[in-house]
């Protein structure tokens, strides 16, 4: 029989591990975990008053549902990004003056001249006709350029775009949190505010995120998680159904604990470490095959494809005991195959990489895989013996 969410909740807790990465397929509890979680190391209670300090700082699909669109119905025109206050808002704007940090993370994340341009204190009406206050940072435009006044549309960005501008709010808090726990001095601190912080709980920050960022994106948590002296206290779990974000926090962590999250048919769950990347977890080979086909076939091809089919050799590679990826390569071409993947691969991990191929090097992305597929018995369904 499973455990509930709770119990697992109790066994994070109790594991008292820097680093729990955990993975979970879609439906499969991680966000309502996260909130048991919550509920089990800080519950909200009628006694809080303002002086109180969080024990944790979490991520997750309610974080995202703080911020909703106004999108001028009447008018078209001054479409905007409204924020719920709360305390996670309120410390990365009225208490730390992130704003500028969100936006450099944000134009990193997209591109540099899309520009968040947070409101100031503004006084309106309701539909009443009654006088009322707007406050500070919880509005948000988004133009082409620096100045309304010159860039005076207000664009209505992408899913994903307002995912990478919710997660750089929550990246730039979470960076402070890291550089204000590393000071030992209490009375050194910037702020007191996370004093009492003992958890980050990072649930799936990728579920709208194109993977030309999925990579960076990873790398950057792993980054601020490194940063962390083991002796501030902090510990971290992260949840994710991405098979690339978990290996890529999977290679870039150490003296990680790792479990896969399953949710059972008796409606119970139950939390099974494992051992190594998302390989030894479950078929993420058969993800990579899967998402190349998919590409493939709607001749969305990008960049790093390459980096995923380099991964599907090495693995093919190592199952099969070649001492190198390069010798699955057809053997006409080898050198030429192993100089196009090695450049292309290597370059998909800067942001900055990401036009799109061109039809030849799509072409060799299809090529490269039937190849794989078709010549190494590893990928060949077994025939029954007649």
């Amino acid at each position: 029989m499973g455990q509930t969410l709770t119990n697992i909740a109790e066994k994070l807790q109790n594991a008292s591990k820097k680093v729990q990465l955990i993975y979970a397929f879609n439906a499969s509890g991680k966000t309502r975990l996260s909130r048991a979680f919550r509920e089990l190391i800080d519950p909200k209670t009628e006694e809080r008053d303002d002086d109180y300090h969080p024990k944790l700082l979490y991520y997750n699909a309610f974080t995202e549902d703080l911020f909703y669109w106004d999108n001028d119905l009447t008018r078209d025109t001054e479409r905007k990004l409204c924020i719920q206050p709360n305390a996670f808002t309120k410390s990365a704007f009225e208490d730390l003056g992130l704003d500028r940090d969100v936006i450099t993370v944000f134009q990193r994340y997209t591109q540099p001249n899309l520009t968040p341009i947070f409101n100031e204190e503004y006084k309106t009406k309701d539909k009443d006709d009654r006088e009322i206050i707007v406050p500070a940072f919880s509005e948000v435009i988004f133009t082409l350029g620096q100045d309304p006044e010159t860039n005076p549309e207000c664009l209505k960005i992408s899913k994903g775009e307002e995912s990478n501008f919710i997660w750089s709010i929550f990246y730039c808090l979470l960076d402070q949190v890291v550089s204000t726990r590393n000071i030992t001095e209490v009375d050194d601190r910037e702020t007191d505010q996370f004093n009492d912080l003992e958890y980050v709980f990072i649930d799936d920050p990728v579920s709208s995120l194109d993977e030309n960022h999925l990579i960076q994106l990873a790398v950057d948590v792993a980054d601020r998680i490194k940063r962390s002296d083991t002796v501030n206290g902090l510990k971290f779990i992260i949840t994710t159904h991405s098979p690339l974000f978990f290996n890529v926090l999977f290679n870039e962590l150490n003296n990680k604990t790792c479990y896969m999250l399953k949710r059972l048919e008796d409606g119970g769950f139950e939390l099974e470490a494992t051992s190594g990347d998302s390989n030894h977890s479950f078929s993420y080979h058969l993800y990579l095959k899967q998402t190349l086909e998919e590409a493939i076939a709607a001749d969305k091809i990008e960049r790093y494809h390459f980096t995923l089919l380099r991964n599907l050799y090495e693995k093919t590679s190592n199952f099969l005991g070649y001492p190198r990826w390069s010798d699955l390569l057809p053997g006409d071409q080898r050198l030429y195959f192993n100089r196009i993947i090695q450049f292309t691969s290597h370059n998909t991990l800067s942001s900055e990489a990401i036009a799109e191929p061109s039809p030849q090097e799509k072409q060799t992305v299809k090529f490269l895989l039937d190849h794989l597929c078709n010549n190494y018995s590893y990928w060949q369904e077994e025939t029954p013996n007649v």
